[in-house]
Formats: C-alpha cells, sequence, structure tokens
C-alpha cells in the first residue's frame, strides 16, 4: 500500500477501483442533459408548484446525511445549492440494491459530481428539495474538499488562506461561493462597457502582443526572442500606437480590451499581467473624454448595482455624474504648497529632499512632479477626481496645451486614492512627437528603464495626417476591485501571478540510508513527518518508536516491527 497519500485519498481511490468492478464508469463520457438550474427552482418553484416535475441537474455533492433507506445530499451547480432527497426503492426499483447501499452509501464522497433526474418538492421541514429517481456518477473526486462548515450564520473552517486561495483558485471557486459572484461580476462590468462602447458604432479590435518596441507606456518591458526572425520581442506593454494608427486608417473609434504585461514590483494593487481598455475616438478632445468616461463609469455602476454609490472598504464612493476636476497645479499647490509650474528641474530636486521624497539622478522633470503628486497628493482624492493638465515632461504622447505654455491636454482619474484612468487630447503633430520621443531617449540614456522607445514607424503614421483625437485607457482590474469592494488585484483576477512555491527542504532516500535506516523503513519515516536528517536526530525516541511501528501495523505493511535498539543507532549515528 502507498505511503504517499492521505488515508482519505487511498480510501477515494479505492472506491473509484470498486465502482470499476460494478460495472460503473467513475467518469463516464456520454453527455448529461441539465434542464434546470439551482436558482431556477428555488426562485421559481415556490410560485408555482407545477413546476420542475420532470427536472435534471448535475453538480457536485457538497454534504450528506446518510440515513436508512432514505437519505438526504445537498449538491452545488455553477449557481448554488439544493437538497436532494434520495431513496433507496426510487433509484433502485428492482431487487438489486447495490446503487443505493454500495455505491450511494459507501463510495460516493463529498466532492463527487453526480447528475439526478426526478421531481421538485417540498420537505416537511419546508425546504424545496428534489425527489431522485435516477442518479449518475459523473466524476468521482479523489482528493477531498476543504469541509466549510456553517451554524446559526456563523462560517466555521472556512478555505480562508490567501495564497491557498490564489494557487488553488479551482478549490476556492469550490467552497468559497462568493468568490465566483466577483468574477461574475467582472464579466458584467466588460459587457456593459462593450455595450455602451457599441452604442456609439466605436469598432473593437486585436492589436499584436508581440511588438518589436514596447511602445505607449513608460513602463519596463518583458523580452523575448523569435527563433526564425532571431529578433528580441517585446511583450505589449500599451496598445495606444497601433490603437492610433488606425484612426490614421479611417476609423472613427476603436478600442480594445487588452492584455499588456509589465516587468515591475507586485503588490496588492499591481500584477505583471493585467487588463486594460483603451479607446481612440477621432474629432474629440480631453474634454470631451472627461464626460465620455464618467458616462460609462456611472454606467458601470448602475449595471452592477442599481445606484451609484458602492462601498469600498469603509468609505462610500459615489459614481454619480459629474466627477470633480482639479488641474495637477492646483492639486499640488493645496497639498504641498509648491507651484510645481515655476519651478527647473533642480528645484524640483530641491522640493522633493526637502518633503522628504526619495529622488536620483535618472529622474527628469516630469518624474519629479509625478512622484511628488504620488507621495502628496493622489491619496486625497477619494471621491472620483479628474486631474488635468498635467506638464510636458509628464506627457511624451499628449497634445501640447492649446493655450497655457509648457502643460498638455492630460487628465487622469483618481478613485479612493488610486489612478482608474489615463486620458489625452492625443498628439498629431509628426513633428513634435518625434522630438519627444527623442527626449525620452535622453532619459534612457541618463538610465530610466521605464523612458519610452523610439517608434518611428508610428511617426511615419502620423505624418500622413491623424485627426484630432482623445483617447483613454482604464485598468479593467483596479475598475473591478473598485466596482466589487475587492481589496487586493489578486481577488479580480482568477490565476494572479504568484511568487514560486515553497519546496521544503528533504533529505533524500540515500541520505537517510547512509545515516543507517533500512531501504524498508524511509517512506514510513516520510510517513511520520520525518523528512530531513536533522528531524529524525532531534526525535523522541520512544514517541517515534511508537509511531513507526504504529504506521506499519496501520498499513499493514509486509515488513518486520521495528526494534528501539535499531531506531535509536539511527538518531545517534
Amino acid at each position: 500500500m502507498s505511503l504517499e497519500l492521505s488515508e482519505q485519498e487511498l480510501l477515494r481511490r479505492q472506491a473509484t477501483q470498486q465502482m470499476r468492478e460494478l460495472g460503473i464508469e467513475p467518469y463516464p463520457a456520454a453527455l448529461y442533459e441539465v434542464n434546470a438550474k439551482t436558482t431556477e427552482i428555488l426562485d421559481k418553484f415556490p410560485s408555482d408548484n407545477s413546476l420542475f416535475q420532470q427536472v435534471s441537474i448535475a453538480g457536485r455533492i457538497m454534504s450528506r446525511r446518510i440515513m436508512g433507506a432514505a437519505s438526504f445530499v445537498e449538491i452545488q451547480d455553477s449557481w448554488g445549492r439544493i437538497q436532494l432527497y434520495v431513496k433507496r426503492d426510487e433509484i433502485c426499483p428492482g431487487e438489486d440494491k447495490t446503487l443505493y447501499n454500495t455505491v450511494f452509501k459507501k463510495l460516493l464522497d463529498i466532492g463527487d459530481i453526480i447528475g439526478v433526474k426526478g421531481y421538485v418538492f417540498i420537505t416537511q421541514m419546508g425546504e424545496i428539495s428534489i425527489h431522485v429517481k435516477e442518479l449518475t456518477i459523473l466524476s468521482k473526486s479523489i482528493k477531498p474538499l476543504p469541509i466549510v462548515k456553517e451554524k446559526d450564520g456563523k462560517v466555521y473552517d472556512a478555505f480562508t488562506d490567501t495564497e491557498q486561495r490564489y494557487r488553488q483558485r479551482y478549490l476556492d471557486l469550490i467552497v468559497n461561493p462568493n468568490v465566483r459572484d466577483v468574477f461574475v461580476k467582472r464579466t458584467k462590468i466588460l459587457n456593459t462597457i462593450r455595450e455602451f462602447f457599441n452604442s456609439f458604432g466605436y469598432i473593437e479590435v486585436e492589436t499584436p502582443v508581440l511588438q518589436s518596441i514596447p511602445g505607449g507606456a513608460a513602463a519596463r518591458p518583458f523580452i523575448t526572442h523569435h527563433n526564425s526572425l532571431n529578433i528580441p520581442l517585446y511583450l505589449r506593454i500599451a496598445n495606444e500606437l497601433y490603437l492610433k494608427r488606425l484612426i490614421v486608417g479611417g476609423f472613427e473609434g476603436v478600442y480594445e480590451f487588452s492584455r499588456n504585461f509589465r516587468n515591475e514590483g507586485m503588490d496588492r494593487t499591481h500584477n505583471p499581467e493585467f487588463t486594460c481598455m483603451e479607446i481612440y475616438v477621432a474629432y474629440k478632445d480631453y474634454f470631451w473624454m472627461m464626460d465620455f468616461t464618467e458616462q460609462m463609469i456611472e454606467k458601470v455602476a448602475l449595471a452592477l448595482h442599481g445606484q451609484t454609490k458602492v462601498q469600498l472598504g469603509d468609505k462610500q464612493i459615489d459614481f454619480k455624474r459629474p466627477f470633480a476636476r482639479v488641474s495637477m497645479r492646483d492639486a499640488i499647490m493645496e497639498h504641498t504648497g509648491y507651484d510645481i509650474y515655476k519651478m527647473e528641474e533642480e528645484d524640483l530636486v530641491a522640493a522633493c529632499k526637502e518633503m522628504g521624497i526619495e529622488v536620483d539622478a535618472t529622474m527628469g522633470k516630469g518624474k519629479l512632479i509625478d512622484e511628488i503628486f504620488g507621495e502628496k497628493c493622489e491619496h486625497h482624492y477619494i471621491q472620483p477626481t479628474f486631474i488635468y493638465d498635467y506638464p510636458k515632461e509628464m506627457s511624451p504622447l499628449t497634445k501640447k496645451h492649446r493655450s497655457i505654455e509648457g502643460l498638455t491636454e492630460r487628465f487622469e482619474l483618481f478613485v479612493n486614492g488610486k489612478e482608474l484612468a489615463n486620458a489625452y487630447s492625443e498628439l498629431n503633430d509628426p513633428i513634435d512627437q518625434l522630438e519627444r520621443f527623442q527626449d525620452q531617449l535622453k532619459l534612457q540614456e541618463r538610465g530610466d528603464d521605464e523612458a519610452m522607445y523610439i517608434d518611428y514607424d508610428f511617426v511615419r503614421a502620423l505624418e500622413y495626417g491623424m485627426p484630432p483625437t482623445s483617447g483613454m485607457g482604464i485598468g479593467i482590474d483596479r475598475l473591478c476591485m473598485f466596482m466589487t469592494n475587492s481589496p487586493s488585484i489578486q481577488d479580480v483576477l482568477l490565476f494572479p501571478q504568484m511568487k514560486p512555491e515553497k519546496k521544503a527542504t528533504v533529505s533524500t532516500d540515500e541520505q537517510f540510508i547512509e545515516q543507517g535506516v533500512a531501504a524498508e523503513w524511509v517512506a514510513v519515516l516520510r510517513k511520520a513527518g520525518i523528512n530531513k536528517i536533522e528531524d529524525l536526530k532531534a526525535a523522541n525516541v520512544n514517541k517515534l518508536f511508537n509511531d513507526l511501528n504504529g504506521l506499519r501495523k496501520k498499513n499493514k505493511l509486509d515488513i518486520p516491527a521495528l526494534k528501539l535498539e535499531e531506531l535509536t543507532a539511527w538518531i545517534e549515528k
């Protein structure tokens, strides 16, 4: 008998084999017809008891109350849970009662997936249930689920370890139904935005993920290599430059939900792979885009919650239009007292040091201003607020301000102290654009590894003429966090990036044998929790002696009983 599996895992594997011996395939290939959902039954049956009298439903067993000739089971499908009433003589109408007495009572476990056919009724306790007439095994679970118990509204033994939840999202979705709700809402958010854009006649497009130049944002890219072309390629950090090429090509409005990749830090609000939505519309400016953005976000809140007020932690955020609007100059003046627009680079460095903001030689004027705003201002903007009119140095792809020298027509939307959206009146002067790219190249030479690359093909596209255009990008993951009251970006990503799973260091079998351990006892030692020579040397000899011989007996191992002096010799060597 294998010692690498838990007792529960061994029993479930045995049950799987016994099913096959009884002629029951635990993983059948055939389609199983489902004609109802749990929520549909629970919602509609109380008002019309004539419904669901020939119901076929499938789900995972989440609890069981096994009795004599009749039992209760609770199953969970994609929408919710419902109770089943399983009677021996109903599912085994003939003389052979094996399906109930053996398969159902002894071989089925919590976590198994079954299909049932029958009719809906209300039990004497008043619970809507399905009276099962036919039961089919659809998938045998050979690994036990964490058992989450609930009594009097309180949850016990909940599966709450965040690292386990994120690594084993499949398990998280099974035992924590509220998690599934977050991702259903995420889909609704995407669909609402898509429907809003489509109502204007804008076109959804797809642009390359593998790019020869990582353009459209100031970020550190992931680098890969194309073997056939023998060239480096970059995973997309943004899709902006491709979408603007399409505006040059004649589309009025284009948008894309893009997967972007940035080789930067990971925290509660950043994941190296994330979803961004970007939209570009010809003949518009950033004032129009402010109105458009707040209209879109208000629509999302209403679609998801039926109101504009959304709870986010201990705060209530109101997404009702119009949002507040504050210039960056006024924001920094209000929270620091400095007028950044009258300051040169050396003045900004001095101001940062005065305010305790870390700076280094790679930072140009734009990055210094960004640091000041990030450290001293942005956390004050809890309710939706547009911060607009950014310095030219911060915005290499943005059109110069129509009336204020040194500024650009750009805004960012802040919610709960975090940036949610970024938008411009897009720069369409090809000569100015090339100069801005060249300024970014100078920052690269100073050591700024997030400065933009020069994309000469994009400049060439602008040379053919791009109409006045406004563009906006919004972080979908962060929007989902705000709209679902999720504290971490990992909570709104089905499979967030995780650090490598820590593997416990263990001694090899050969090392145990060199220590004097008999080869046949190495696996038994591991079963007893002794995985390193250090563990063996530190063990209580009498307790370990009893544990090892207990495992030998319990697992019916065909090896002689261990003697105390043998174990002592292993430990003391």
